[in-house]
This record gives C-alpha cells, structure tokens and sequence, in this order.
C-alpha cells in the first residue's frame, strides 16, 4: 500500500471541492457517530469479539471515525467526492494534528475495509481488536476538535 497523499493534493486534482460549511449535515454525521459508537460499546459488551463477528466490528469502527471526519470537513467548508474521496478524508487527520503513524494506521483500515465489502476479504478477531482500540482511543481525539465548530 502506497504512502496516503497530502491533502492540498487531493483540492489541486478536485477530488476535495471547497464549499460553503454544511452545518446542519455535520451535525447529522456528528449524531450519527454518536450512536453509532453507543452500539459498538454495547456490542463488544453483549456479544464479544470473535472471528466470525471481525468484519461487523472493522466496519461499524471505520464507519463511526468516517462520520466525525466528514463532520469536520464539512464545517471547515470542504467535501470529497468520487475516486479517492476515502482517502482524502483520512488524509485530512493531518489537519486534525494526528501522528503519521495513525493516518498510515486508518489508511490500512480504509484498504481493509474497501477488501471486505468489495473483494469479500475475512479478517480476524486480532486485527478487529486494533481496530476497535484504535476507534476507542481516537473517537474522542476527533469528537474534540468538532465541539468547539459545531455550538
């Protein structure tokens, strides 16, 4: 897997369109999100990881972080669509001060997931559980930068 590209890159190619904030919609991704991470907490609670389960978890984990992301991009005025767009959004975490070993992290969970929903990929309970500490540890990072945008 290539290096994830810088995002100014990913406005020069019109991939990332610069637009009016969309407060209302980031507000609904933010919801969402929220929920989203509520059932995830419950759901490692009542029913475990497992192998069978891994790719439910890797899923609902990218889906709850993808949320918060748009959410940010959106009241900052920018939206990515089309090829690439996935990986422009993880690309903008360097906006949001991650370290480079995180965005190479949620980059691979980007590729990951693009193979379970696209290729049909199995993942394991081992990876799942990174995945889920990841989102654990990062939810609230994420979250944080929105609360002061979203009043």
């Amino acid at each position: 897997m290539k290096a994830i590209k810088n995002f100014k890159e990913f406005l020069k190619e019109g991939i990332v369109k610069k637009q009016s904030p969309d407060k209302s919609r980031a507000k609904f991704l933010i919801k969402e999100s929220e929920n989203s991470n509520k059932s995830l907490l419950e759901l490692i609670e009542k029913i475990k990881l497992s192998d069978v389960n891994a790719n439910m978890f890797i899923r609902l984990c990218y889906d709850i972080l993808m949320e918060l992301i748009r959410s940010k991009m959106l009241l900052d005025g920018y939206n990515a669509s089309g090829q690439g767009a996935h990986e422009a959004e993880v690309s903008y975490l360097r906006l949001l001060n991650f370290k480079e070993n995180q965005i190479q992290f949620f980059n691979s969970l980007r590729y990951f997931r693009n193979g379970i929903i696209y290729y049909g990929k199995i993942m394991d309970k081992e990876y799942a559980q990174k995945v889920i500490d990841f989102t654990i540890d990062n939810y609230k990072h994420i979250k944080k930068t929105l609360d002061n945008d979203i009043q």
